[in-house]
């Protein structure tokens, strides 16, 4: 399968064509102030195999990209785990905390009882997210570095994540439902645009990071454990 972006494109203009990416250049520990050079130069400056970024790459930003299993298998896919883990940490030390800080706002400000409905619905996400992850960290990642040591690993939680994935979704769509529908517009409009931004960004990302383990993770450790029997 050949990738939709090219190693020899310039990785100011795979930013361009997705501005997205840039969030997730620190998860592969690449900065800013990359100039003119190539994707593939890039990468190796970093120490960053270039095909699996790509791949990680592509799926952030093209609908109908899918590779199929011989692609992953002749990928470098050491990155991977790394890759999830800072994933996590970027949600779990940085947005969620963020967003939570715009939303306590804007709770302390509006009628006691909606303010604290707002509180525990946003708590009860975060809580349940970051138990996600933490399960996934526990279970998928030990499980997947074991099988590339050549051990065999007990299946873990996250066999069939699209039921995890889309209830976090679902619960951020309504959290936004809840902000448009149900707040006082004259409470401090300007924060609870940037709430919504927030809250719009981050449902994004996390599909996108659910694909990358729906469409990555899961199919490599599927052919990892097909080719250990």
């Amino acid at each position: 399968m050949s990738s939709f972006f090219s190693p020899r494109m310039k990785l100011a203009d795979l930013i361009a064509a997705n501005h997205n990416l840039i969030l997730v250049l620190p998860r592969f520990n690449i900065p800013l102030g990359f100039g003119e050079k190539s994707v593939n130069d890039v990468c190796v400056a970093n120490g960053v195999p270039v095909d699996f970024m790509l791949l990680v790459c592509n799926l952030y930003t093209f609908d109908d990209f899918v590779p199929d299993i011989e692609t992953i298998a002749s990928t470098d896919m050491s990155p991977l785990v790394p890759y999830l883990e800072a994933s996590h940490k970027y949600y779990t030390n940085e947005r969620l905390p963020h967003i939570e800080a715009h939303l306590n706002n804007i709770a302390d400000a509006i009628e006691l009882r909606y303010g604290k409905i707002l509180k525990q619905f946003y708590a009860d996400f975060r809580k349940e997210i970051t138990d996600h992850f933490i399960g996934e960290e526990k279970t998928e990642f030990p499980r997947l570095l074991a099988l590339r040591q050549g051990t065999r690993s007990r299946r873990g939680q996250t066999s069939h994540p699209e039921r995890f994935h889309k209830g976090f979704i679902d619960k951020l769509n309504d959290l936004t439902q809840i902000v448009y529908k149900y707040l006082p517009g004259n409470v401090m409009p300007e924060e609870t645009m940037e709430l919504v931004f927030d809250i719009l960004q981050l449902s994004s990302d996390i599909q996108k990071h659910a694909l990358v383990e729906e469409k990555l993770l899961l199919p490599y450790i599927d052919w990892l454990e097909r080719s250990k029997k």
